[in-house]
């Protein structure tokens, strides 16, 4: 009876352990979102300053400037907690549109050389920098879970828990940034 008592308890102790990893798992990647955002907000409150600026200079790109500005504010509507998918799907095509305008800047020497711009594209840069390592620990805690979610025998806690790393999907490089480069493309 007194051994029926010990594996019942040790089998207790083991599954609240688990239970207990699996949350913590479970938290940082929403922790992780979250960083995501905070990076994600720096990029939307440079992307107005920048436009502004190259306004001036940039008449025949307004398109490319009219498009860039709708992507930001319905990227900025969406959450990932609402739908990550989507989230990722608009921070995809806004880097896309963040590449183009780069791009574009290189014909106008003007706007180029001018110190604010320089700051201003530094600055988005470091910015990218940092998206780009919040995402890479996003990916990380995802892993993680995924793994919990698959290997015995935490997969049996996380099933009656309905955690599922699916819930969360990893950052993918866009398909146009899987795409070799070739630098000829930019000095046509």
């Amino acid at each position: 009876m007194q051994i029926l008592l010990l594996i019942i308890a040790v089998v207790a102790v083991i599954f609240y352990a688990i239970y207990v990893k699996i949350i913590k798992v479970r938290n940082k990647v929403q922790e992780s979102m979250g960083d995501i955002d905070v990076q994600l907000k720096k990029r939307y409150d440079l992307i107005p300053n920048m436009l502004h600026m190259a306004a001036k200079f940039m008449e025949h790109e307004k398109s490319l400037m009219t498009q860039l500005a709708e992507i930001r504010t319905k990227a900025m509507e969406n959450t990932f907690a609402a739908n990550p998918k989507e989230k990722m799907k608009l921070e995809e095509i806004l880097s896309q549109k963040l590449q183009e305008f780069k791009v574009s800047l290189e014909n106008y020497p003007d706007l180029k050389s001018n110190q604010t711009m320089i700051t201003a594209m530094q600055s988005m840069n470091e910015v990218e920098e940092h998206i780009a390592a919040a995402r890479r620990f996003y990916n990380a805690n995802v892993n993680e879970l995924k793994n919990m979610t698959e290997i015995f025998p935490s997969s049996m806690v996380a099933s009656m828990l309905a955690i599922k790393y699916q819930d969360y999907p990893f950052f993918e490089a866009a398909e146009a940034e899987r795409k070799p480069i070739d630098s000829r493309d930019y000095f046509k």
